[in-house]
């Protein structure tokens, strides 16, 4: 036998460099896109925006939407899409309007009965997309439009024709659970922070923010389960084996039909976890809550790394897809920049992330 053949390793046992491995990580294009808005705004905003007030005012919308980015990245990586997601906003938060203002319920019922209902309707465009064989595309948008104007709908009979339900905040008032799902977090540490000078105060010692919003909470736990389900746990091995290829999948085993069904409940679920935080925030619910959020949601994924044949992706991609969604739609406020650029730019990094995507697509398959 030759010394080339006895000198010739294994390619399945081939070591990667810490750059090619770090080049396959579908959240690069999201960390360097955070980088690069962090530093623009660094450079052209009012330095109250990186204040710790500044700070929260961007994370607030960005962890609403990244709740709802992050559940859609799973289902796009599981080769799916759920463009019903903010008409679901809006009609969960019409039902939970209507648990707690018409019914009367506690948080401890209208809560769980308002994620079920999500969850039963998510179930409902699994099926229907497995059943029919349809494109999710499809089944999803007709479910924006039969969702949007059943929340119309509704609020005009719960309200008597108005399209806004109100007494939100009155009817749940002092609930036990009220404080999981609004207002502010961890105020004691912002009050020591205060004391001691690390945090921006008033006069009278208290801090200029009172507390951590809840839905960033919200936001940081999700994103941290949803990373550690892909990475560690065999249903993330399921969830890319569907989207990569479903009858591959199946013939190995993988419940395809179960995983998608789960996928589809997951970002209805998210979607009414975002209903309820909002809703209780405001103390009032209408039509137009979530409009357009679908679109958002997809455009944070995609941004964070997830393609759009599916197969690949990430949920802290996801995470700082969201982060540089909040930074920009607050931080334009903050520059002397026309807010309207915010369209062009949210364009533009959906189209840079979709090429870059497909670079490293190509990079990961091999493909010319």
């Amino acid at each position: 036998m030759s010394s080339d053949v006895l000198t010739q390793k294994d390619e399945r046992i081939k070591t990667e460099s810490f750059t090619t491995r770090l080049m396959k990580r579908p959240e690069l294009g999201a960390v360097g896109g955070l980088i690069l808005v962090t530093l623009f705004f660094l450079a052209t905003a009012d330095r109250t925006m990186f204040t710790l007030s500044g700070i929260m005012n961007f994370m607030t919308p960005a962890a609403q939407l990244g709740i709802l980015g992050i559940a859609a990245a799973l289902l796009m990586i599981g080769g799916e899409f759920d463009l019903s997601i903010g008409s679901m906003v809006a009609f969960t938060g019409m039902l939970f309007g209507a648990f707690t203002v018409n019914i009367g319920m506690p948080l401890i019922l209208a809560i769980p009965l308002t994620l079920l209902f999500a969850a039963m309707l998510g179930v409902a465009n699994g099926l229907m997309v497995i059943r029919t064989g349809l494109p999710s595309f499809i089944v999803t948008l007709a479910g924006l439009f039969i969702l949007r104007g059943a929340t119309l709908v509704g609020l005009k009979l719960l309200t008597g024709g108005a399209t806004q339900l109100r007494g939100i905040r009155e009817a749940v008032g002092e609930d036990f659970l009220a404080p999981i799902f609004s207002g502010d977090a961890f105020e004691f540490i912002l009050n020591w922070l205060a004391e001691a000078g690390l945090v921006d105060s008033f006069k009278s010692g208290l801090p200029k923010v009172p507390g951590i919003p809840v839905e960033i909470i919200w936001f940081i736990l999700f994103a941290l389960i949803a990373t550690y389900v892909l990475l560690r746990t065999p249903i993330g091995n399921w969830i890319f084996a569907t989207g990569g290829d479903a009858n591959a999948a199946q013939n190995s085993g993988v419940p395809v039909r179960k995983v998608k069904i789960a996928l589809f409940v997951l970002t209805a679920v998210a979607a009414a976890l975002v209903a309820i935080i909002t809703v209780m925030d405001a103390g009032s619910t209408d039509a137009r809550r979530g409009f357009m959020k679908e679109f958002e949601a997809i455009i944070t994924a995609v941004i964070g790394g997830c393609l759009l044949t599916g197969g690949y992706g990430s949920a802290i991609g996801a995470f700082f897809g969201a982060i540089i969604f909040g930074m920009v739609t607050i931080g334009l406020t903050y520059t002397k920049f026309d807010q309207d650029w915010f369209q062009v730019f949210l364009g533009g990094m959906l189209l840079l992330a979709v090429i870059f995507n497909n670079v490293i697509r190509k990079r990961v398959t091999g493909e010319r």
